[in-house]
């Protein structure tokens, strides 16, 4: 009886060094993991050994005699992925070996900027290696970022990766410096003073805006912005949110999109289970919003949500999905591809999951989730705030590269409501004193090593890694190769002495607000722990 992988999965590939049968795929070796919405296990290989399990720090791997009803669909979805024809495999899983540093010169220390799960992977992977000291800084009094506040708080599993963080801060030479803003408490200079190398984890945590007229107007925001709120992010608590109309609309339909539009249909009496902030439950439950309306550019083969994501919103009780059936045409391309068994895994899943939603449900008292394709937003309505969106129509087209585009087509559609939320994607934010590339939104660097301008020449000792290393993509787990890729090349660079040594601590280091911080990360931690 097979193991099966389910919707936490967060893609770290703990679980594919501990099968011993090399039945897990893709694995960080093969071409297709950094684009892999998912680690699927392969039920003709599979042992039933369960070391995956174990190693699994999201929970994500069940027996399958162990599956609960919504989580029946995964059965078919990991077994789909091997009904392709693939390479032959080795019979483990290739391990890339952890970088050695050299013991001939005084301990290794780094700092690292940013706690998320990044930096964490980072702190990890150079921890390690014996004598090595890392400080992790971050301006906000809780580590771990996005995966504590990005992650929403019905997704409890996913969140479990936070265990596995406490665990490596729990190392020796691991120290967290919590409540510390780099660039303003201590500066990058005294970092570089302090340490061997700086690693920047810092994330992408701005939005790509949505220039069109009135995305000004109250009652338009951004995605992530009601993400962090809901989240109790100590920069978002103060803000509120108008839910007095009964539709909202939210333009983008990736994972974020569908994780509001779930929230604000939800049962409030289930997200009090959750650990929501409890101002977000107290709005949601005088709530007028029935109806989200979630709007995709590109047709339906180009859905930005993932599987697992999408598998799961199936399973959600007391909430009706509708769709647009006109607007499922499907693109040249993908009607190609699909006849030759060639198209992708995730399309075709995606493709099939969809053919169980409703192009118009019976009429109910649950709220509803509509999923439309082929709009593009060109004016938010409204004069004092939002009453509505205008979008043109889309057409699918296909380029002489093969690149499946959408133009318009000359038809407008407008929707009423009385909250717009866009979800278009991340951007990363320049830092005083560090290079940016204003044009990618990431801080130039070739393999994790940070550069003086894209293109130009190495900054000695500053590294990068995540989001801010990569741009926007991949999943919390894909952060441990993109860190180990960092890591190595910091690593080669410490040992060929090309990084300069940490200048003789003063006595007044660490300076008084760090020393305070300090004991605020402590007794923070100490109450993360107990909880």
């Amino acid at each position: 009886m097979p193991h099966v992988v389910t919707q936490s999965c967060c893609s770290d590939a703990s679980c594919v060094y501990a099968c011993p049968v090399n039945c897990i795929h893709p694995t960080p070796d093969e071409p297709d993991f950094l684009t892999a919405e998912m680690l699927h296990i392969d039920p003709q290989s599979c042992v039933d050994c369960g070391a995956c399990v174990s190693a699994c720090p999201v929970d994500a791997i069940v027996p399958q005699a162990k599956l609960t009803e919504a989580q029946l669909p995964f059965l078919t979805i990991n077994a789909d992925f091997y009904k392709q024809e693939r390479p032959p495999r080795p019979i483990l899983a290739p391990v890339t070996p952890a970088a050695s540093v050299s013991r001939d010169r005084q301990p290794l220390r780094v700092a690292i900027v940013g706690s998320g799960p990044s930096a964490m992977y980072a702190a990890d992977e150079l921890l390690t290696q014996p004598g090595v000291s890392v400080d992790v800084y971050d301006r906000l009094p809780q580590p771990h970022g996005l995966a504590r506040l990005g992650v929403a708080p019905d997704h409890q599993k996913t969140r479990q990766v936070s265990r596995l963080f406490e665990t490596i801060s729990a190392q020796e030479g691991f120290t967290y410096h919590l409540g510390v803003e780099v660039g303003k408490d201590i500066t990058h200079d005294e970092l570089m003073d302090s340490h061997h190398a700086v690693i920047y984890a810092v994330g992408a945590s701005s939005d790509r805006e949505l220039r069109i007229p009135g995305a000004e107007l109250p009652g338009r925001t951004s995605a992530t912005d009601f993400v962090a709120w809901y989240n109790g992010h100590p920069d978002h608590a103060h803000r509120t949110f108008d839910l007095s109309h009964e539709r909202a609309v939210v333009v983008g339909n990736g994972n974020v999109a569908l994780d509001v539009a779930r929230i604000l249909t939800m049962n409030p009496d289930a997200l009090a289970q959750t650990d929501i902030a409890p101002y977000a439950l107290e709005a949601l439950r005088h709530s007028a919003v029935r109806e989200v309306v979630v709007v995709g550019r590109r047709g339906v083969a180009q859905s930005a949500f993932t599987v697992p994501e999408f598998a799961g919103l199936l399973t959600v009780p007391d909430i009706d999905l509708a769709i647009d059936r006109s607007e499922l045409a499907l693109d040249p391309v993908t009607v190609r591809l699909a006849t030759t068994d060639d198209l992708p895994h995730a399309v075709a899943q995606k493709l099939q999951l969809l053919r169980h939603v409703d192009e118009s449900p019976e009429p109910s008292a649950r709220k509803r989730i509509t999923l439309r394709y082929l709009l593009s937003p060109t004016s938010i309505l409204g004069t004092d705030r939002v009453t509505g969106i205008e979008f043109d129509r889309m057409g699918l087209t296909v380029d002489s590269d093969d690149v499946v585009r959408s133009i318009p087509t000359g038809e407008v559609d407008r929707i009423d409501a009385g909250l717009v939320l866009t979800s278009i994607g991340y951007r990363g934010v320049a830092l005083p004193g560090v290079p940016f590339d204003d044009r990618a939104g990431i801080i130039p660097n070739a393999g994790g090593r940070i550069l003086q301008e894209p293109g130009g020449p190495v900054e000695v000792g500053r590294y990068v890694t995540g989001w801010i290393k990569r741009g926007p993509s991949g999943f919390i787990g894909t952060n441990k190769s993109c860190a180990q890729e960092t890591v190595g090349h910091l690593v080669d660079d410490f040992n060929a002495g090309r990084l300069t040594d940490p200048i003789e601590l003063p006595d007044t280091w660490p300076t008084e607000s760090t020393r305070g911080a300090l004991q605020r990360s402590k007794e923070m931690l100490s109450a993360l722990r107990r909880s």
